[in-house]
């Protein structure tokens, strides 16, 4: 099944040519609109040239019935046109909401940001923008000189006016995007940075609350809401200035409008119909440029909302396949593996080989800060290397499609967390749960008793607020979703640290269940009695291999705390790893 999608760059180019077709449709439809807008205008004018000088019902019926086609055609055109934008924003959504979500959770894992709300967000707020009318706004504008056009085919004073209202709108609405456009833009950044804090805060209320962090948290929060605030009140208030001044001076150009008309009028220059007529010919000419001004603010939110997902599209984005590969029953090759974080001058994992065979089980151990925890987020290609690769069966982990990685790949991390849904669905790793699979796979970890045991059993749902598991439970759940669909590869980040003995010997018997089928499982852990069943133990110290070789051989020198007791004249001086024999 296919679920990546294409490279950001062309998804980008695919969307701009798309939005720009759309656009193009939109303004062709715009055109006709604003033509038809001069229905009532002209309406009016051969009513009071010929209707009520000839007195004549049958040219009034006429008029009336070519002048409601046209208004008919107009509403029909003008929903089209609305209809149009609504595909445009719903499309653009469709096609950039799973993108910009991948690209939020690999930029999340790189960078350690979470912007997986706020890309969702933002594509909301775009899509809206896109639906709404202020983006047709820019296209009655382009087509207003229409209207100005027939004000000096009326007589060259009504369009001379016209044009200096216009001009005069335009001065107003560059104003407005001088004295606005900087500052709503930084409240929008405040806003945002302001927002993700509270939400990054909000997941670990239990700390804030037990420890009396609220407080000092609440006048941080208040600081920034605070410089925002100044800032949105700020570009209101300038926005709202120019919209009073703007206003005032659409309501004296209509003054000065009729002031021309019965000017012309009393030269007879024009005729009586041209005063309504060029009256309404103003009003539609300007609308645009007015609504321009007031919904700036919409179209700088809108283009700081596309520059956010733009960047996180191009620069979160990770390089995978698209295709998926069939299941797999080779080794798991660690080759010369490099890695070192983003902006980080320390390298966390240095030139580490090693392989594992189907049906082995390998222990890994070290002190804190060693780079266990890095080394098992490479090994189920969650980080990409720096240098080096990690495969299985030959395939790159990183590159592996991940529906098909996800199939032959069981992983639980040092931090277990499950997803808003029921027991079931967490297990089933929120695919389409298949029964016989999730109770397998929770029996072989021990908890199928447990989960009877909870309110609803396996649909007991575990959404924050519904139902509070113990660490404990978290993690022995979060085993059997590791198993689950018998993956061919267990990588196990501390699966034994919130256990209790019963729990530590259910993990224990999962893992020689997994080893008998013939996985591969990587165990790490600091407690030394887990690792009487490993085959093989290798020992990190500071992101290099220290000690590795069949578990007899390694054990003997592992300390309680999960330490290796290493005689410095054993090590030379490039701090090879040293390959122990049994």
């Amino acid at each position: 099944m296919k679920v990546a999608t294409s490279a950001p760059d062309g998804l980008i180019r695919e969307l701009q040519r798309s939005f720009a077709g759309g656009l193009a449709y939109a303004a062709f439809l715009s055109f006709c609109v604003n033509i038809l807008l001069l229905t009532v205008p002209m309406f009016m004018v051969q009513v009071q040239d010929r209707v009520i000088v000839s007195r004549s019902f049958d040219t009034l019926t006429m008029l009336l019935v070519i002048a409601v086609g046209g208004l008919v055609l107009y509403g029909v055109i003008e929903f089209i046109r609305s209809l149009t934008f609504q595909t445009m924003a719903s499309g653009f959504a469709r096609r950039l909401n799973l993108p910009a979500l991948e690209a939020a959770v690999s930029a999340s894992l790189e960078q350690g940001s979470a912007q997986a709300t706020q890309a969702i967000r933002d594509l909301n707020d775009i899509r809206y923008f896109i639906a709404s009318s202020a983006i047709a706004t820019p296209l009655e504008a382009a087509w207003s000189p229409i209207f100005l056009a027939v004000l000096f085919a009326f007589h060259p004073v009504y369009g001379l006016v016209g044009a200096i209202s216009l001009v005069i709108l335009l001065m107003l609405g560059v104003i407005s995007d001088v004295l606005t456009r900087r500052v709503l833009k930084e409240a929008n950044e405040e806003g945002v940075a302001s927002i993700n804090d509270v939400g990054a805060s909000l997941r670990h209320a239990e700390t804030i609350e037990a420890m009396g962090m609220l407080p000092a948290l609440a006048r941080r929060w208040r600081g920034k809401q605070v410089a925002m605030i100044e800032l949105l009140d700020l570009g209101t208030r300038r926005g709202k200035l120019i919209a009073a001044v703007t206003r005032a001076s659409r309501m004296t150009m209509q003054l000065a409008i009729y002031a021309t008309g019965a000017t012309l009028i009393i030269r007879n220059e024009v005729s009586v119909g041209t005063l309504m007529a060029a009256s309404i010919l103003l009003g539609r000419l300007l609308a645009p440029f007015d609504s321009m001004i007031s919904d700036w603010r919409q179209w700088v939110l809108a283009a700081a909302a596309w520059k956010r997902v733009r960047d996180l599209l191009l620069l979160g984005s990770s390089r995978r396949q698209t295709t998926a590969n069939p299941p797999t029953q080779g080794d798991l090759v660690i080759d010369r593996v490099v890695y070192a974080p983003a902006g980080a001058e320390q390298t966390v994992i240095k030139s580490i080989s090693f392989s594992l065979s189907p049906g082995e089980v390998l222990g890994i151990v070290g002190p804190s800060g060693a780079g266990k925890s890095t080394l098992a987020r490479l090994l189920v290609g969650v980080l990409k290397p720096n240098v080096g690769g990690v495969y299985l069966d030959g395939h790159n982990v990183y590159l592996w499609e991940r529906a098909s990685f996800g199939a032959m790949v069981g992983y639980l991390p040092q931090s277990v967390s499950l997803l808003n849904g029921s027991i079931a669905d967490n297990i089933a790793r929120m695919r389409v749960p298949e029964p016989q699979a999730i109770l397998e796979a929770a029996r072989i970890a021990g908890v199928h008793e447990l989960i009877g045991r909870m309110p609803l059993g396996y649909d007991t749902n575990v959404n924050d607020g519904d139902f509070k598991l113990s660490g404990g439970q978290r993690q022995r759940i979060g085993l059997a979703r590791a198993l689950y669909g018998s993956p061919r590869l267990l990588v196990l980040d501390e699966p034994n640290a919130n256990l209790d003995a019963e729990g530590e010997q259910s993990l224990i018997r999962a893992i020689n269940a997994a080893r008998e089928s013939g996985a591969m499982v990587i165990l790490i852990a600091h407690r030394p009695s887990v690792m009487q069943i490993v085959d093989k133990i290798l020992v990190l110290r500071e992101g290099r291999i220290a000690q590795f070789g069949p578990r007899s051989a390694v054990a003997g020198m592992i300390t309680p705390g999960g330490l290796v007791e290493i005689e410095p004249k054993r090590q030379d001086a490039a701090n090879k790893p040293r390959e122990v024999t049994a």
